[in-house]
């Protein structure tokens, strides 16, 4: 059990790009201790900052899309009947009229559904950034955690 961990520790640890640090050795200790002490640091890392970078939190995609359906809302309906009762009042002729307010009605509707896929991408982008916040300051605290532990056992992070 003991081994399976210090291997798992050391296979997560010897890619250290993920973490951004650098472990050196100040007080001459052979590669197998720094191994077995940035596994132990590893460990001790994850448990008190409650972040593992190996398993870090799921990130959701950034984009969304608006709560309302693409069905018929009547929009165009109801701008024709207001073009037909706008020209019956003004001159009479409510063919054109309504077709005119089946445009107007139609271009409100896909600026209204616009308007809303927008709110819906922005809300989906500020939740993204903010998972995204959580995760740095998670890896944050882990860098900090990990560097302590193998400062304190006499290596140097950088």
């Amino acid at each position: 059990m003991c081994r399976l961990l210090i291997l798992v520790a050391t296979l997560a640890v010897a890619n250290t790009s993920w973490a951004g640090q650098v472990v050196y050795p100040a007080k001459e200790q052979s590669p197998e201790q720094q191994k077995q002490d940035e596994a132990a640091c590893y460990s001790w890392a994850v448990d008190n900052s409650g972040y593992d970078p190996a398993k870090p939190p799921p990130s959701q995609p950034a984009t969304a899309q608006s709560s309302q359906p693409d069905r018929p809302t009547g929009a165009r309906v109801r701008g024709a009947l207001r073009g037909a009762a706008i020209g019956e009042i003004a001159d009479g002729d409510t063919g054109d009229a309504a077709l005119a307010g089946a445009a107007m009605g139609g271009s409100r509707q896909r600026r209204q559904r616009r308007q809303a896929n927008q709110q819906a991408q922005s809300a989906a982008d500020q939740q993204h950034q903010a998972v995204m916040a959580r995760q740095q300051d998670g890896q944050d605290a882990f860098n900090k955690a990990r560097a302590a532990c193998l400062e304190g056992r006499g290596y140097t992070v950088k």
